[in-house]
């Protein structure tokens, strides 16, 4: 099982040096050889899935690794992946979506489209931020993204999004955390992407969905569109930014972590009918300690050195990974699919103990 420290003191180390890059670089390159690896994974043309607990987190993170492993380039993991989804980007009218209505019921497969595209273009546009300009696949995966932006009065400007009633990536509300990625991606991408003409109705479009329902979402939710606001300038003004990290700061808990299930709605309960696990663990302290970073507002350091202090105590040393815990039902942590929050628990932690560097 996945060892969790016990030191729940909240007291902060001298600095955050005390993780180990190393392992938890090897724990994500083993996870996501055996994502792809897994024939439940598998779609046609020889290509996989990309999964938002395993293969997203992993393809923002794992370069974050780069400058502490001395590494010149990409790992073969992380070739495989990029190689995987600029073929998929390629073959786009070719082949199918990840789940489809004839096997898994409609809307599916627009869901399935919608989801992908925006991981698509998310992880190239990122790979690109580096060499400052922008590629013509990570340009083809934002030109099929915008091409399934939706019109719906409900939704305008929202691109569509895989439900599952699972939290927190495919639940009821996930279509607007959805929505921050694509916000995320156009922001990320090089070459002002952003400025751009052709896309100033989609993205005008896509901003006012997101500040028309930015009131009514989830905690997890509004930090992600703070963290789009990193990234867009405009999307939301410093008294809107300074909101969202407030309320992030009001449920740090004693040991300076976060609680996953304190993201979600709250009245999300576990479909096998057991509790849900309300200790902090790396999927919330990582990614709010993360977007926080990101959002530099001032007057939060101390908040946020106590979730880094909980993030340098609580990584796995033997595996590398830090612990997170299923919000559907409650799963053995030793096995696959059990790690999958952990999956997301590292590579999110990665990025926040990278961010300052």
């Amino acid at each position: 099982m996945i060892g969790v420290f016990t030191d729940q003191s909240g007291a902060a180390p001298n600095d955050s040096n005390s993780w180990d890059p190393k392992s938890a670089a090897g724990y994500l390159d083993q996870r996501a050889d055996w994502w792809m690896g897994w024939p439940m994974a598998a779609r046609d043309h020889q290509t996989f899935c990309i999964s938002c607990h395993t293969a997203l987190p992993y393809a923002l993170a794992r370069p974050a690794l780069r400058a502490d492993l001395a590494e010149q380039r990409p790992s073969p993991s992380e070739q495989r992946l990029l190689a995987n989804v600029t073929k998929r980007v390629r073959l786009w009218h070719e082949v199918e979506p990840f789940y489809t209505d004839a096997q898994n019921g409609a809307p599916k497969s627009l869901e399935a489209r919608g989801t992908e595209s925006v991981l698509n273009a998310l992880i190239l546009a990122s790979y690109d931020v580096p060499g400052g300009t922008l590629s013509s696949d990570a340009r083809l995966a934002l030109d099929n993204m915008w091409a399934l932006q939706l019109n719906t009065e409900e939704s305008k400007g929202a691109l569509p999004w895989l439900n599952f009633h699972n939290e927190p990536w495919e639940a009821d509300d996930s279509q607007y955390w959805g929505s921050t990625l694509a916000a995320i991606a156009v922001g990320r991408a090089p070459d002002n992407y952003r400025a751009s003409p052709k896309i100033h109705d989609n993205l005008k479009l896509l901003v006012a969905y997101l500040q028309k329902g930015m009131g009514s979402q989830t905690p997890l939710n509004r930090l992600s569109l703070l963290w789009a606001s990193t990234k867009l300038p405009g999307l939301l003004d410093p008294g809107q930014q300074k909101a969202i990290a407030d309320e992030a700061l009001r449920i740090q808990q004693q040991d300076g972590g976060w609680s996953a299930s304190s993201l979600v709605v709250k009245t999300w309960k576990r479909k096998d009918g057991t509790p849900l696990e309300t200790k902090s663990d790396g999927f919330a302290t990582g990614i709010v300690a993360f977007i926080l970073a990101q959002a530099k507002i001032p007057g939060n350091d101390q908040a946020e050195k106590r979730a880094l202090a909980w993030l340098a105590r609580n990584q796995n040393k033997e595996t590398g990974s830090w612990p997170a815990y299923s919000l559907n039902k409650e799963r053995d942590l030793a096995s696959d699919r059990g790690r999958f929050m952990s999956d997301a628990a590292t590579a999110y932690s990665v990025l926040a103990l990278t961010a300052g560097k």
